[in-house]
């Protein structure tokens, strides 16, 4: 049975009650331009200071989180603007993927997550449960090395859709309901108390830019 989700006048997608992929995308110009407006650089790769593997454009991203966030139920204006900030913040613009400076091992996909999360996350996509085992033999991440850690940062990153997923596992799993709610009541003080009380930051200004953009993207 599909089911329709409407993402304001922007992102319109079909998905079917389980995640399979491919989602179809019945709205990708609308989705794009959301992407692009918050993220400016991702018009192109070209001069992209990072390697080609790791560079994704506004055309690129905007399907495949339009992908994760139908998969994780993420129908809210305000929570999806606070998300694709957030990682266009952290990417620049979607130019990385990994951790450059000061180059924390495990630490990168779509919103730098540290390398803790990261073990975390990958133990809960099953596809990844064989593969993840070879790698931690069943240990914590704080027992793990620097070429584990980075590993296990490697295998999200090999996929499109865990890497641009990892935001959005991060507000579901370890963000509390409040801030949530807070985000899906919109607003800048939902959106400080997201920064602040779950991803454990500051609301600088270049960070509160991403979000005003994302906002005003998904308003117009």
């Amino acid at each position: 049975m599909l089911l329709e989700i409407i993402f304001t006048l922007f992102f319109s997608i079909s998905l079917s009650s389980t995640y399979v992929l491919p989602v179809q995308i019945r709205d990708a110009p609308s989705s794009t331009s959301i992407v692009l407006a918050t993220a400016p650089k991702s018009a192109s790769c070209a001069g992209a200071p990072s390697s080609s593997s790791e560079c994704r454009t506004a055309s690129q991203a905007a399907p495949i989180i339009a992908e994760v966030f139908s998969a994780y139920d993420i129908t809210s204006p305000g929570e999806m603007a606070a998300l694709i900030s957030t990682m266009a913040f952290e990417s620049g613009d979607f130019e990385y993927n990994i951790n450059i400076y000061p180059g924390n091992p495990g630490q990168g996909t779509r919103n730098m997550q540290m390398a803790s999360y990261n073990v975390l996350y990958a133990h809960s996509i099953p596809a990844l449960a064989s593969e993840l085992s070879s790698i931690t033999n069943g240990a914590p991440a704080s027992s793990l090395s620097t070429t584990q850690l980075n590993a296990v940062r490697g295998l999200l990153i090999a996929n499109d859709s865990y890497d641009f997923g990892s935001a959005v596992w991060f507000l579901t799993t370890q963000c509390s309901e409040s801030v949530r709610t807070g985000l899906q009541s919109g607003g800048q003080a939902g959106w400080e108390n997201y920064v602040s009380g779950c991803l454990g930051t500051t609301a600088t200004s270049d960070r509160q830019a991403y979000w005003e953009r994302a906002s005003q993207a998904f308003a117009a």
